[in-house]
């Protein structure tokens, strides 16, 4: 028999699971947004980091221009990232500026997942966040047990996306010397497998790693030193100079942790079997 009790008791039964349910797919809907975001982001600035990367291993295709400062003194200007842009058009076509995207884009969706199931297995009650504007004069102590939890999270999340990053450098550093070496995800997997073991698949995760983790510690100590002792409170724009001091700190801590990126692109394309025209020439004149 149906009693208002069992009824009520039923009806409360079904609504508990139905809302971790709905819970459940909006969080998977969340983590689908955030792939497919990122998987955009990453397409639209591959180009810049594409040209980046043949700049870093010394591929210079055209000659430098001639040009004078404000003060009128020639010097020799090398090209732009638009003159190297319309470069790789000219010999690959727009389909080469997108040479070695999918890994990143693999890459990209990997990290997130990553970064989900960490904040998952390490609830944020126990990281301490202090990402809370209005308590910015916090401890030291929790801005350091912060950026330990975002330094493992990101530590995990590079360590399992640098094969995909080596397979994306090789990729696009076959332009140099027009190698065909690195074609398609799964042969890339299988050559590195087959020539450098399991190895092959993380040189240059040291630096890598060590760049970032010391760009993140650098950054969020320095942001929360200016915030609580440079910034007055007295000062009525001092809500919007806090808002941006980890983003301009993040600008200036780039360049001290830009050559451990630097190291980590080239050692990933060192020695990689390619006839790298740049390297040989480096070998052959020494410069």
């Amino acid at each position: 028999m149906v009693t208002p009790e069992n009824l009520s008791g039923e009806i409360g039964g079904q609504r508990e699971p139905q809302f971790d349910q709905d819970t459940s797919a909006m969080s998977v809907d969340m983590d689908s947004a955030i792939v497919l975001l990122g998987a955009g982001v990453t397409a639209i600035t591959h180009p810049l980091l594409y040209v980046k990367l043949l700049i870093q291993v010394g591929h210079e295709p055209l000659a430098p221009t001639v040009g004078t400062t404000m003060f009128g003194r020639k010097v020799l200007y090398l090209p732009g990232f638009f003159s190297y842009a319309q470069h790789i058009v000219r010999v690959d076509g727009k389909r080469g500026l997108f040479r070695g995207l999918s890994p990143r884009i693999m890459s990209s969706a990997i990290s997130t997942m990553v970064r989900s199931k960490v904040k998952q297995a390490i609830p944020s009650e126990q990281a301490e966040h202090v990402s809370n504007r209005d308590n910015l004069k916090t401890s030291l102590r929790k801005v350091v047990k912060e950026t330990s939890h975002e330094m493992v999270i990101q530590c995990l999340s590079r360590i399992a996306t640098h094969p995909l990053h080596v397979i994306s450098v090789r990729c696009m550093a076959q332009f140099v010397g027009r190698e065909v070496k690195y074609r398609g995800l799964f042969s890339c997997i299988n050559k590195i497998f087959q020539e450098e073991g399991v190895g092959g698949f993380f040189v240059g995760v040291v630096p890598h790693v060590l760049g970032e983790v010391i760009f993140l510690w650098c950054c969020n100590l320095l942001a929360h030193l200016i915030n609580t002792y440079a910034v007055d409170d007295n000062f009525s724009q001092a809500p919007a100079v806090r808002s941006y001091t980890k983003f301009v700190m993040g600008i200036a801590v780039s360049v001290l942790t830009y050559p451990f990126m630097l190291v980590a692109d080239l050692m990933a394309v060192n020695n990689c079997g390619t006839v790298s025209r740049p390297w040989r020439r480096y070998q052959e004149t020494g410069r």
